[in-house]
């Protein structure tokens, strides 16, 4: 069986799981191809002797010249190449790749191939962009003879929109060592005399982080005063200084971090204040490191944490936020509850090797219901 892989501009989880998907394929037999934007190959990495990578530039944002210039170029590839099976990643992409596809013409035995597409997000509420995404998912549900969602709200959209085959895509986190122990946590907060709380991610609207600086000028009593600490890069990073320093915060911004397991065991408590999540990568490594946990009951997040390894709020509500915070940094049989119950809900979590094995199962499927 030969599998190409479709994604846009991404560095982030999107990427990384398309990554791994492509690398398991190749492991087990399966001929995988990427095509994807020359920026998202640098920051990944692709290619390598069992995946071949080809560029096809697929931005975040309509461009009506540029996207016909993608559907031309994915169309040709996939001619050339012709792969039984074409999986996208994210709305565009899969828009993108279901038109190019369905003018790919059988040729001999080798039919059209089948198109599975994966939704990671959920779209913008409302307006120009709220509108675009709507057409997004229409083409996908239309084209796709396969959607997976990273969450369940996402899977009632798909098939409202009217997608003929609809599955929870299975997004683990890469595989992690063996979790720091309670001590080296506790160490690590006493060497620096204040408590730590960790949030991390891309620094974009989606991830909520404003609204964290805003709970994080509501516990500034707590003595000694938690330390702020957010790991991550991105566009709202300016935005998010200036905000910190306005509300007279002292911001740890870490930047991107390779180590966040080593964050995650020096840590007293964990947050995750986003808008929306699917399967968010950074939880499941929470979850892993055995962390005291707070998120935003958003998405796939409740899915992920169950109701007793996280204290869930909702999203946007600063106060809520904090007084969930202080609860942890506040309470240490809670916190220790917490962190018992996250390590023993990491153990359910699916691995790589699950999330390949489920993918092949959806190919196949998919092969069976075209050759049918």
């Amino acid at each position: 069986m030969k599998v190409a892989f479709v994604l846009g501009t991404s560095a982030g989880g999107t990427a990384r799981h398309a990554k791994m998907l492509a690398d398991g394929c190749a492991a087990r037999g399966v001929q995988a191809a990427v095509f994807g934007p020359a920026q998202t190959e640098r920051e990944v990495g692709f290619s390598g002797p069992h995946v071949t990578f080809a560029p096809a530039e697929i931005a975040d944002r309509p461009r009506v010249l540029g996207d016909l210039r993608t559907i031309a170029r994915l169309r040709r590839l996939v001619a050339a190449w012709r792969p039984d099976v074409v999986h996208a990643h994210g709305l565009r992409a899969g828009a993108l790749a279901a038109i190019a596809t369905s003018f790919v013409r059988p040729a001999g035995h080798a039919p059209r191939p089948a198109l599975v597409v994966t939704v990671h997000n959920a779209p913008a509420a409302g307006g120009l962009t709220g509108a675009i995404y709507r057409v997004l998912e229409l083409t996908v549900a239309r084209g796709a003879a396969s959607v997976l969602c990273a969450s369940q709200d996402l899977e009632d959209r798909m098939r409202a929109a009217g997608a003929r085959r609809v599955g929870h895509a299975v997004v683990p986190a890469p595989a992690a060592g063996v979790p720091a122990p309670a001590g080296v946590r506790a160490q690590a907060s006493r060497a620096s005399r204040r408590p730590v709380v960790l949030a991390a991610g891309r620094l974009a609207p989606q991830k909520g982080f404003g609204t964290l600086l805003e709970a994080a000028a509501r516990w500034r009593d707590i003595r000694p005063e938690p330390v702020l600490r957010i790991a991550g890069a991105g566009p709202l990073e300016a935005e998010l200084r200036r905000k910190a320093a306005a509300l007279g915060l002292a911001v740890e911004f870490a930047g991107h971090r390779p180590d966040v397991p080593a964050l995650l065991a020096a840590a007293d408590v964990f947050v995750l204040p986003s808008v929306w999540e699917g399967q968010p990568l950074v939880l499941q490594e929470a979850l892993r490191a055995g962390a005291a946990i707070v998120a935003t009951r958003v998405g796939g997040v409740a899915a992920l944490t169950g109701e007793r390894a996280a204290l869930l709020v909702p999203p946007g509500d600063p106060e809520r936020l904090a007084a969930a915070v202080r609860s942890v940094l506040t309470d240490p049989a809670l916190a220790a509850r917490l962190r018992e119950a996250a390590a023993g809900r990491a153990r359910s979590l699916p691995g790589e090797d699950d999330a390949v094995a489920a993918a092949l199962a959806e190919y196949a499927a998919c092969r069976r219901c075209a050759a049918g």
